[in-house]
């Protein structure tokens, strides 16, 4: 299965860093790709999420669900799809204090296959994988660091 691990340093306090990520109804205010994030559960640091996303080198849109499980000790969060586009998708985001600032840490397994299509659309998918996530790490950067409120 495919990895992508990308990291970035913010230089806000963790708590704000978190407050932030842990805000994903709010995305769509803040991320170009993202067209909106439905909260389904939530129970506790426990919440499932419908997303609904573009590719916009594609033309495409991306559904799913997913299910995030928050922590405090450490900071993370795990979290995998219930169901949607992708044949499998997981990951974590860490969060540690560093240099004064917050050290935001993603790593994302995924499978995504497009059937009659070889390994070149396997690479190129990796790509999209590798910029929609450091697009996501540097949008929550960029609000941590301007003050902006999370919801």
């Amino acid at each position: 299965m495919p990895k992508v691990a990308n990291s970035v340093w913010i230089k806000a306090p963790l708590d704000r860093v978190y407050a932030i990520a842990r805000d994903n109804k709010s995305f769509p205010e803040f991320m170009d790709d993202v067209d909106s994030v439905t909260v389904l559960e939530e129970d506790g640091d426990v919440v499932v999420s419908q997303w609904a996303a573009r590719v916009p080198a594609f033309g495409l849109k991306v559904r799913w669900s997913q299910r995030d499980e928050w922590s405090r000790e450490p900071v993370m969060c795990r979290f995998s799809q219930v169901s949607g586009d992708y044949d499998s998708m997981s990951g974590t985001w860490e969060f540690s204090e560093k240099d004064g600032g917050t050290l935001f840490e993603s790593v994302v397994d995924y499978e995504y296959s497009v059937p009659g299509l070889g390994p070149l659309v396997g690479k190129v998918i990796k790509g999209l994988v590798e910029k929609n996530m450091d697009g996501v790490l540097n949008a929550i950067k960029n609000r941590a660091e301007s003050g902006a409120a999370s919801s």
